[in-house]
């Protein structure tokens, strides 16, 4: 880098600023006007000169001391230096977010200085100008955020250079020669930053996994999971130390426990899923109340604390479903065997059995651990149709479930019936109380062998899907509120109530449809927006608007602090039922027994550490779930090139306007400039895009038909051709 011109000529420079930000950035070190030439890389006369000037400016309006002769130090309230994280945006810029501030900080693409996406960073903010925003500057990088990426490798004669798809990673990598490793021209390979040299335009870094070649499905499945610092495999000692857990039945284990094996006890799941966390046992009383117990998985009996297993699962957090594939939190031989609630195998549970009247009111409630025996397994679908014929001669003896056959007992359908009864009570009061009824229809794919798309439908929760659910949240709320009046440590999910700026840009979204909101009151933003939810319902603009229903909602975390669930309209929620596949359900377990035991409260600093650590790893497995869903949209859309596809607009920009194909819910760009029936400018007010000429106005909600114009499996990008509108 050259050092930057000198000041030989021309008007005199205000350097104030920079020395301010300098003294600031190693507040309790002293400099000297040399120190700070230096620091700001001057070499010339005129401004070593200014700097002079500026310190003995500086001094006289008190902002800085000269604790000895040209010796000088920032004074504590002129110290306009904050610590937080930076938010790039997809232009070079970025955002600095910090507590202390009122408003986000600008960031330009000089003032970065390596700083980038997501790093924990001392910036110094400059004064702002009147009706101007507030501009800063890095001026320390405290933290990184992450140090590997994933990129393509470009391969010259003596150095290579990676270059990211992920649009907020505004350099590339240098790869030295002897650190390209054995990487391949065009390969997609991880690669880690080793060091930044002050004056280098990009990081050096080396070459750390092969991945393949772009495009093909397991280089961009794992180049996912890499982006993220998510694994796709465990270590080979982890396997051999979860292979060798006792995952036996003993009688002196049994004789600890209550003993449900003889309760009839089933379990509803997906038709193709592998791992049984959760079972549901049922049983009438003589006062006409029922018992049911909501049985989890005991996974806690096996993962023991202080193992190299825990230390994986805790690392992990949380399992990660990809459209082809799931990434265990647990090794196979726990997760789909030991832990696995399969029916006519005897298991170890923890759970929350509770007395119901016939008003679905909770009478009495227990917590604990017993050991149980499932009868039978259903799929979603076979209790759905139980549920759909309420039990009349239709109902087969016989269900075939994934494969095998299994006859359905007069007591299960009774069971089913009449918990789907108290099932639907148990929703109306949450809805009565001011919950949202979040029912987002989710998009998924037929696969073949070879994991490519032939096809894709739509999933929608359903009576049988909801009467797991209100279940699951009768166990996940009385746990929580168990322990929360006890005021002890505990893990609770929480989620804030959303922000109104983020409620009124809805409402001016969704008034371009027709639809309306209140925002008066919680009580009636909760009602109108379920109104609104129920509304879009079957229409071409529900996907989307479920959408941004969901995204203007704060993110539920979870967290020691209770300040309840607003999605849920719950006080007190915490996760009990998915050991299997979320550690801060094991946390709970965990907490649970060591309070039934007599348990003093724990550290909540070590659990607000570990509540927050997995809620960053719930955030990246989120991401990494999402760019699967994408890539094979992507992949999908590939093969049907010369097909014309219906979409809604979904989105519009000044660059173009975003399409969702109505038949698969796929989103791609149409370029503004290549919309060629007349010159298009955007409107922001409208949110729309207008013809200079035709005044044709091509807004949100609209239809119109598009053809795929370029798939790009690794940006993960579809660009559409414009048709016409419809």
């Amino acid at each position: 880098m050259k050092k930057r011109p000198g000041n030989s000529r021309g008007k005199n420079v205000d350097h104030s600023d920079k020395i301010l930000k300098i003294l600031s950035s190693n507040a309790n070190k002293e400099y000297d006007y040399k120190q700070i030439v230096a620091k700001l890389d001057l070499d010339d006369t005129k401004s070593r000169n200014e700097i002079i000037r500026d310190l003995k400016i500086l001094k006289s309006n008190k902002k800085i001391v000269e604790t000895e002769p040209g010796k000088y130090l920032v004074k504590a309230e002129s110290q306009d230096y904050y610590e937080g994280t930076l938010d790039m945006t997809s232009r070079k810029t970025a955002y600095f977010v910090c507590e202390e501030l009122e408003d986000d900080v600008f960031i330009t693409t000089n003032n970065l200085n390596h700083g980038l996406d997501g790093d924990r960073v001392k910036v110094y903010v400059y004064k702002r100008r009147s009706g101007k925003k507030s501009e800063g500057e890095v001026v320390e990088i405290l933290e990184r955020k992450k140090m590997e990426f994933v990129g393509v490798i470009d391969i010259q004669k003596n150095f290579a250079f990676v270059n990211t798809t992920n649009v907020k990673m505004y350099t590339d990598i240098f790869i030295p020669k002897d650190k390209i490793g054995e990487a391949q021209q065009g390969d997609v390979v991880v690669v880690r930053i080793d060091e930044w040299p002050k004056k280098a335009d990009s990081p050096f870094g080396s070459v750390i996994n092969v991945l393949g070649k772009p495009g093909e499905h397991d280089t961009e499945i794992h180049a996912i999971l890499a982006e993220y610092g998510l694994p796709y495999e465990f270590p080979a000692e982890i396997e051999a130390f979860a292979k060798n857990i006792d995952t036996s039945i003993s009688e002196t284990e049994v004789a600890k426990r209550r003993d449900m094996r003889d309760v009839l006890t089933f379990t509803i799941d997906p038709k193709d899923a592998k791992d049984f966390d959760d079972a549901l046992s049922f049983e009438k009383l003589e006062n006409g109340n029922y018992q049911i117990g909501v049985h989890i998985a005991d996974v806690s009996h096996y993962l023991q604390e202080g193992t190299i297993l825990d230390d994986e699962a805790y690392e992990r957090a949380t399992s990660v479903y990809l459209v082809d594939r799931v990434v265990p939190m647990l090794p196979e031989v726990l997760s789909n065997f030991a832990c696995s609630l399969r029916p006519n195998e005897e298991k170890y549970t923890f759970s929350a059995v509770f007395e119901l009247d016939q008003k679905a009111k909770v009478v009495e409630q227990w917590f604990g651990r017993t050991v149980i025996n499932s009868n039978q397994r259903f799929a979603y679908e076979e209790a759905q149709h139980i549920i759909e014929t309420q039990g009349d001669d239709t109902i087969p003896q016989e269900i075939s479930i994934t494969g095998e056959t299994y006859k359905v007992d007069a007591d299960i359908v009774e069971a089913t019936l009449e918990m789907d009864r108290l099932a639907k009570i148990l929703r109306a009061a949450r809805m009565v109380d001011g919950a949202i009824s979040f029912d987002k229809v989710e998009v998924k794919f037929i696969l073949n062998e070879e994991s490519e798309p032939t096809g894709v439908y739509f999933k929608e929760s359903k009576d049988a899907n909801h009467l797991i659910e209100e279940f699951m949240l009768l166990a996940n709320r009385k746990v929580a509120e168990f322990i929360g009046k006890q005021k002890k440590t505990f893990v609770y999910r929480i989620h804030d109530e959303p922000k109104p700026d983020k409620l009124d840009a809805l409402q001016v979204l969704v008034s371009k449809f027709g639809y309306s909101l209140n925002l008066k009151s919680k009580q009636e933003i909760s009602t109108s927006l379920n109104t609104l939810l129920k509304d879009v319902q079957g229409t071409k603009e529900q996907n989307m608007i479920d959408t941004l229903a969901i995204r203007s909602m704060s993110k539920a975390k979870y967290s020691t602090d209770n300040i309840g669930h607003y999605g849920l309209a719950f006080d007190y929620y915490s996760h009990f039922t998915s050991p299997i596949r979320r550690y801060p359900d094991i946390m709970v377990h965990r907490l649970l027994q060591h309070y039934l035991d007599g348990g003093k409260s724990v550290s909540e600093d070590i659990y607000e550490t570990k509540s927050n650590h997995c809620s960053q790893m719930e955030g990246l497995a989120t991401s990494a779930e999402r760019d699967s869903i994408k890539y094979m949209q992507v992949k999908y859309m590939q093969d049907h090139q010369e097909e014309e596809f219906l979409g809604v607009i979904s989105g519009v920009t000044e660059w173009g306007i975003f399409v969702e194909v109505i038949a698969n819910k796929c989103e791609g760009l149409c370029r503004i400039r290549e919309i060629k029936d007349d010159y298009y400018t955007y409107d922001e007010k409208q949110f729309a895009l207008v013809g200079e000429i035709s005044k044709n106005i091509l807004q949100l909600g609209d239809e119109v038909y598009v053809k795929v114009k370029n798939a790009d499996l690794v940006k993960k990008q579809l660009d559409f051709k414009f048709l016409r509108k419809k």
